[in-house]
Order: structure tokens, then sequence, then C-alpha cells
């Protein structure tokens, strides 16, 4: 039986009627997933959002820069640095490190070394090649666990501390030798030099001019290793109360951006649609207005009791239910424990009289009144007048020198995040929240 073949015709018709079946039936695309909540932990590199721009910017200036990343505590500062170490680019090794604990220079070193092996194995042997302080004893060792390099050489080089100039010049002879970049972030570092002046103030003066001179020979355009540092705290105000601000002046400043209304108003309600969630218009405005100055832990944390809240009860959420998971917030354990470190750590990082009268600024301007849902805050003058009134009747100091502490408080505070400008000439609560909160435990 003979098979008839279509003419040339019907054969671009045919070909036309399978393509279009083809397509019909091809395997839809996935669904993007329910973004997470992240209400404590790092945010992974890819789920890390509205920063794209930021770490753009990061990696051009690590092109010729070492860099200091300033921002408050719970900001995405420490995901930001997750994500360069999870998504480096330019062919850069990248390591991290905590150091808000250690107390010595010679740890800061260990503590770096020990990152490389367990964040870059396949690079650890080529790094300690031929440094005898660590070949005399690793072949010694059969098996070395995540964390315990630092260990093993405390074990066999005792007297470690003593020499951490050799170690570190060590340190840096090895990664140049390496001749492939390295960027070594070293976060909290501020609290590492409150420690270290605690300890040994000399020893303070004494790292901070060895790490600025390895830092600036050669230039970094010249170099293969690049530091950014990185505290929740101001490390330029930390080390000019240590005259030691020029120790510094090398580094690059890179402050993270704050998110933008239109950001805020954007995660909310791409989380809350995401899970099908019905709301007003004007909610997502409504708790933006509330938070102030955003923390974004707290805008997560807050998002999340919304839509727990109309788990519990499905409704269209409006803005009174944003107002009344705002009040239940400030009350809450989870909120006790996150803003209880913004009043601990006033005790910590300022010393009398600075300490009294922070915490006569801030009890001032806890209790401000709002107008259409705005801070009126404090002027200037009525909060100089309260921090003046704190001084020792008879034991004022002259007004210039009055006006120069004064003003430096206020920047001490405003860059450690407890207030801001609301106005020209006027500051309130940088955070809503922190208002709030700060209002109902100790006004």
């Amino acid at each position: 039986m003979s098979i008839k073949r279509p003419k040339k015709g019907q054969q671009k018709c045919c070909t036309t009627i399978l393509l279009a079946f083809f397509k019909s039936v091809r395997t839809p695309k996935l669904a993007r997933p329910t973004p997470d909540f992240y209400v404590g932990s790092v945010v992974p590199s890819e789920d890390l959002r509205f920063r794209d721009a930021f770490i753009e910017e990061l990696w051009e200036s690590i092109a010729s820069h070492h860099l200091i990343l300033k921002a408050p505590r719970r900001c995405g500062k420490t995901s930001v640095m997750e994500h360069l170490r999870a998504s480096p680019q330019h062919g850069y090794s990248v390591i991290y490190e905590n150091v808000q604990d250690l107390v010595h220079p010679a740890d800061l070193f260990l503590a770096i070394l020990d990152n490389f092996r367990d964040q870059h194995p396949g690079l650890f042997h080529t790094l300690v090649k031929g440094w005898q302080t660590v070949t005399s004893w690793l072949p010694k060792v059969e098996e070395i666990e995540c964390g315990e390099v630092k260990t093993k050489f405390r074990e066999n080089v005792k007297d470690y501390r003593e020499h951490w100039r050799e170690h570190g010049d060590a340190l840096f002879r090895q990664l140049r030798s390496l001749k492939r970049p390295v960027l070594i972030i070293v976060d909290e570092l501020p609290d590492m030099l409150l420690n270290l002046r605690q300890e040994d103030p000399k020893l303070l003066r004494d790292f901070l001019s060895w790490f600025r001179d390895k830092r600036c020979d050669p230039l970094p355009k010249n170099d293969t290793v690049r530091w950014l540092l990185g505290g929740s705290i101001n490390l330029s105000s930390t080390l000019d109360g240590m005259s030691l601000l020029d120790r510094i002046n090398d580094l690059k400043d890179m402050p993270l951006p704050d998110l933008t209304p239109h950001q805020i108003e954007t995660f909310v309600n791409e989380m809350l649609t995401a899970r099908h969630v019905e709301f007003e218009k004007k909610l997502p405005e409504r708790l933006r207005e509330l938070l102030g100055r955003p923390i974004p832990l707290f805008l997560q944390m807050l998002t999340q009791d919304l839509y727990r809240s109309w788990r519990n009860r499905p409704r269209k959420l409006r803005k009174a239910d944003v107002e009344a998971e705002f009040s239940r917030f400030v009350t809450s354990t989870a909120a006790q424990d996150k803003l209880q470190h913004y009043y601990t750590r006033l005790a910590k990082y300022y010393e009398e009289p600075a300490l009294s009268q922070a915490h006569e600024i801030l009890n001032h301007l806890c209790q401000t009144a709002e107008k259409d849902g705005r801070d009126e805050g404090a002027s200037r003058a009525t909060l100089m007048h309260l921090v003046e009134g704190t001084c020792p009747s008879g034991r004022l100091p002259a007004a210039h020198e009055r006006k120069r502490l004064f003003l430096q408080l206020m920047r001490d505070l405003e860059n450690d995040f407890y207030i801001t400008e609301t106005t020209p000439g006027r500051y309130g609560f940088a955070s809503g929240i922190m208002k709030a909160w700060w209002r109902k435990h100790y006004a």
C-alpha cells in the first residue's frame, strides 16, 4: 500500500498546526514561591531585596578602596555582607568574620585564618604554604574540623599573642602570595576596638597604627587584598573619642541606605498579596507612617503579625488593624527582646556625662506629640537646655564648649539611629516603634 505525501502547501499547513499544538502543551513556568519572613536570621542572598544597586556600588568601590559599611543594628548590614560572601564578583574569594567578642589583634588573625579554612577549604593549603608557624604543626593533625584551626594554632604556638605583629605580617604576606583577589569582611569592628581599649589602651593604638600601615602599603589599587569593616555603632565617633580618628582616614564610608517609602509599601503589598490577604489600599502607607525611619527587622515582624492576625480571622485588613497590631507589638515579648538592646547599649558606648544627657534627651523625645501622623519632636534649643540642666550647679563649661559637646552628642545619637532631624532644627525618635516602646518602659 502506498502512502500519499502531502503536497507542498499542505506540508506548510501541517507544520503550523504541529507548532501550535506543541506550544499549547508546553510545560508551564513554575510560580515564584511565596517569600519568607525573616525576623531574626540573616536574609539569604537569593531573598535579599531592595539592595541590588547598593551591592553593585559596593563592588565598584571595592575595586580601588578599603571600606567601612555603616548601618544601625537590625537594618540588614550582615545580610548585605552575606550576599557579598555568597555571590562574589570579579573573581574575589570572600571570607566573613564577626569580631564583637574578640579582645586581641592575634585573635582577629586566627579568626580570619579559621574562616579561610572553613569557607575556602580548597585554597587553605595554598594560603599556608611556606608559613612555617602553621605548617610545623598542620601535618600532625589528621583532620581539622570546622572552627578548629584557631584552637590548634593556640595549642601549638603558645606565645601567639605576644608576637601578634609577626603573625599579622605573615597573614598579609600569605594572602598576597595567592595572587588572586581576596575580600575580608570584618563585622562589628567597633565592638572589638572597645574591648581592646578596656583590656589595653596602648595595644589598641599600636594595632590601629599597624593595621592602617598594612592597608596603605601597597595602595589598594595595587593590592590583591581588600578589607570591608562594618559596625552597628558609629566607628568614627568611637575613635574620635579616643583621639584615634586618623587611623581610619584611608577608609571609604559606605552607609547602608534606608529603605524608601516606596520600597516599604511595596514590601507590605507583596508579602500580603502573595498570601492572598485582602487589605485596604492605604494600609501599607499607614504601616510606614507608624514605623518612622524603618528598621527592616521590625518591618518584617509587623507585616508578619498582620498576616497572622488575618489568618486567625480572615477579613479585609484596614488601617485600624495596623494600629492595633502596632500597639500589641510594642508590648510583646518579641519586641522587648529586640528593643532592649537599644537601651542597654547606651551604657556600653556612652560615658558620663553623655550617658545621662542621652537618657534625658530620649526620655523627653519619646513623649513629644504627633500631628497628622508626624512626630512634632523638639527643638534643638529645648534639648540643649535639657542637657545643660544635667550639669552640677556652678560647674557649667564655657558656652562654646557646652555647644560643642551638645552637638557631638546629637551627632552620636543620630548616627547610632536613636534620633533624626524631622524638620530643620527639630528632632524626634528615628523609629516610631522605638519611640512607643521607650515611652512605655522608660519615660
